[in-house]
């Protein structure tokens, strides 16, 4: 049984929470199933908004999945919340990718 079947799992037996779908979300990142990624990380930051991780691995599966725009936006949004968090490696590395992105 692979990490996403384990995962998927889970939320079939009812356990859907921010953990969750961000470990879902993740997998089929890894698999470059970027669709996939962007719908269980937008679940995960709506059980939590303040959720950094979610919200840069979310703005990353944007900008593979070609949706630049609406990268920049959750890049700008994450930023804010790791900050808020005191999330100062994540700040750091969302920094990078949107300046990155920016330049595109």
């Amino acid at each position: 049984m692979s990490q996403l079947d384990t995962f998927k799992a889970l939320l079939e037996k009812g356990n859907d929470n921010e953990l969750v779908r961000y470990s879902i979300g993740n997998e089929y990142f890894k698999e470059k199933d970027f669709k996939q990624a962007i719908i269980h990380l937008e679940k995960a930051i709506e059980f939590k908004p303040t959720f950094s991780a979610a919200w840069k691995l979310y703005a990353k599966a944007l900008a593979e999945n070609h949706q630049n725009n609406e990268a920049i936006v959750a890049y700008e949004k994450g930023i804010d919340i790791a900050e808020a968090n005191g999330d100062i490696q994540a700040v750091k590395e969302m920094r990078v990718f949107l300046k990155r992105l920016k330049k595109d």
